[in-house]
C-alpha cells in the first residue's frame, strides 16, 4: 500500500470518527434535555396532584363532596405522587371506597341504565358512603396532617 493512500485512508477515518463522535454528543444533549423535560412535567405533575388533593380533602372533610367521588379522586391524586402513598394505612380507606364502588357506572354509562338500575347503583354507592364515612374523613385528615408536617410525599 502506498503511503499516500494510507494518508488519504487515514484523513477519511479520521473525517468518519470525528463525525461520528459530533453525532454521539449531540444525541447526548438531546436526551439530556428531554430528560430534563420529563424531570419537569413530573415535578409539575406532583405538584399540581398535591395542590388538588388539598382541595379534595377539604372539601371531604367540609362535606362538600360525596365520600365516593372524593375517595376516589383522593386515591388518584396519592398514585400520581407516588404509588405507595394509596396503600399507606392512613389513607387506606380511599382505596377500600374505590375498590368496593368502581363497579358502579358513571358518567354516559350512568345515564344509560333504567331508573331502577340506577336506583339499586345509589342505594348501593349511598351504604358503602354510610359505612365508609368515618374512615373516609380521617383519612382525609390524616392527609391534611400529612401536608401540613411535611409537604413531601411519604416516601
Amino acid at each position: 500500500m502506498s503511503t499516500t493512500l494510507a494518508v488519504v485512508l487515514l484523513v477519511i477515518g479520521l473525517v468518519v470518527v470525528i463525525g461520528l463522535g459530533s453525532y454521539a454528543l449531540k444525541l447526548r444533549k438531546e436526551i439530556k434535555r428531554r430528560e430534563a423535560l420529563v424531570e419537569e412535567e413530573q415535578r409539575r405533575a406532583i405538584s399540581n396532584s398535591l395542590e388538588n388533593l388539598d382541595y379534595v380533602v377539604g372539601a371531604l372533610v367540609q362535606e362538600q363532596v360525596d365520600i365516593t367521588e372524593g375517595s376516589w379522586r383522593c386515591k388518584v391524586l396519592l398514585e400520581i405522587i407516588d404509588t405507595r402513598l394509596a396503600e399507606h394505612p392512613d389513607f387506606q380507606a380511599f382505596a377500600d371506597v374505590y375498590e368496593r364502588t368502581r363497579h358502579l357506572k358513571t358518567h354516559s354509562a350512568r345515564s344509560q341504565l333504567t331508573p331502577k338500575a340506577r336506583h339499586q347503583e345509589d342505594k348501593e354507592r349511598l351504604a358503602v358512603e354510610d359505612e365508609m364515612r368515618d374512615e373516609v374523613l380521617a383519612a382525609a385528615r390524616a392527609v391534611i396532617a400529612w401536608r401540613q408536617e411535611n409537604k413531601q410525599p411519604l416516601h
